[in-house]
């Protein structure tokens, strides 16, 4: 897997960004801090002057790679996407039965993040924490219809498009996949939110048991329709 990840590039909507932060050393820097620096101070706290004291750069070279910090999480937040959907597609493509692929793909969103060394300027573990804490701040805005079709969502969209045609094809009548699909995504991020800030509110407490929950859920789900 590591070794395939290092021949992979992974894409984001050219709309997003001024310029390709991967083009220069000072983009992956800006990449790499900005990272640190969100999950330490939260989104809201972070600036792009804090950034630029942090990397030893004026704030005006960070607005040459992104118009403003929305964009650098929409940034951000899209490429944890991607490299989670080729985690999805490398792990699930040579298995057979669908219920079993299903069941693998419920696993590769929901378990918990380790550090991909194939990117050496994206730090996975803290960019989860990002996800999990500030990714609903990337489209809860009032740009968010414009921004969607303008294609920012793209890959989030394809992901939840994936676990649709799993979800089908384990159980072709059932009415509801692109919110079983959804839920799938959204409920693996609330579920460590919770646990993280309510803990009182979850169950999933331990290592594996978002992806105990989540695939209990769907098949679950799948099963008790099947059976009705």
């Amino acid at each position: 897997m590591e070794r395939l990840f290092r021949s992979v590039t992974i894409k984001i909507n050219e709309k997003i960004y001024v310029k390709d932060p991967v083009s220069s050393d000072l983009g992956k820097r800006i990449i790499n801090q900005s990272i640190i620096m969100i999950n330490d101070l939260g989104f809201e706290r972070f600036t792009f002057k804090k950034l630029g004291q942090a990397i030893g750069s004026n704030e005006s070279s960070i607005y040459r790679y992104f118009e403003n910090k929305h964009k650098l999480l929409l940034y951000l937040t899209s490429w944890y996407w991607a490299w989670l959907e080729y985690q999805l597609v490398f792990a699930t493509n040579s298995i057979a039965n669908s219920s079993e692929k299903l069941k693998k793909a419920i696993e590769i969103v929901t378990r918990p993040t380790v550090e991909d060394t194939a990117f050496s300027h994206i730090n996975e573990v803290l960019l989860s924490n990002i996800v999990i804490n500030e990714y609903s701040k990337s489209y809860l805005t009032k740009e968010i219809d414009k921004e969607n079709k303008e294609g920012y969502f793209e890959i989030y969209k394809r992901m939840i498009e994936r676990y649709k045609e799993m979800i089908s094809v384990v159980d072709s009548e059932y009415k509801y996949p692109s919110s079983l699909a959804s839920t799938i995504l959204e409920g693996s991020l609330q579920q460590y939110f919770l646990k993280d800030h309510f803990p009182s509110l979850t169950d999933c407490h331990e290592k594996g048991d978002t992806t105990k929950y989540l695939t209990d859920l769907v098949f679950n789900t799948l099963k008790a329709k099947q059976n009705g």
